[in-house]
């Protein structure tokens, strides 16, 4: 069945299109959801393992967690200055700080990568993506507006549409009695 979504109606409701040009196939919004939650998985997922074994990429292997190196040491210390300059160099490097920073890229990549419990890991992902805005405030282009922002703005829509049901194992997930007892697991 090709369901559409179509202009507003006056009433707030949504009309059925009858034009193929003013409608957006929900199966293609499905999918281009999908694509996004499996990259932003797919990101935070990279950036764990790259702190986690210092793969060369934003992380050398003598900075790699595995090889006593602090995910947050470097990025926190080198804070510009802004609103939150002390609270971040106080936190740059501290043990807690670092698991719960790991802890946070690890559940946010697999939770958007599977398209299981989304809601958690887009609650986490805006978090870190809000928390990371915080740290280059104000922003270099825009007196608001950054990457971080986009980026927050972008996995709060992969959560709230559960993008999980297409291409990931969201329906599956949500099926399971303890996460039907518990929504907020979705």
């Amino acid at each position: 069945m090709n369901k559409t979504i179509g202009r507003p109606s006056r009433g707030g409701g949504v009309l059925a299109a009858r034009d193929q040009n003013q409608a957006v196939n929900t199966n293609v919004f499905a999918q281009a959801l999908a694509a996004m939650r499996i990259a932003f998985g797919l990101t935070f997922l990279w950036a764990f393992l790259d702190k986690l074994f210092g793969l060369g990429f934003s992380t050398p292997s003598e900075g790699a967690v595995i090889n006593g190196g602090s995910p947050t040491d470097g990025y926190l210390s080198n804070v510009p200055d802004g609103p939150f300059e002390d609270l971040y160099h106080s936190l740059a490097g501290v043990w807690l700080v670092d698991v719960l920073f790991m802890l946070g890229l690890l559940v946010v990549g697999i939770t958007l990568t599977l398209g299981i419990a989304i809601r958690i890991g887009a609650l986490v992902g805006v978090l870190l993506y809000v928390m990371m805005w915080t740290v280059v405030l104000p922003p270099e282009n825009h007196p608001i507006l950054d990457e971080h922002i986009l980026g927050a703005l972008g996995v709060a829509v992969v959560g709230l549409g559960l993008a999980g049901d297409t291409w990931g194992l969201g329906r599956w997930w949500g099926a399971q009695k303890a996460v039907r007892k518990n929504p907020v697991l979705r």
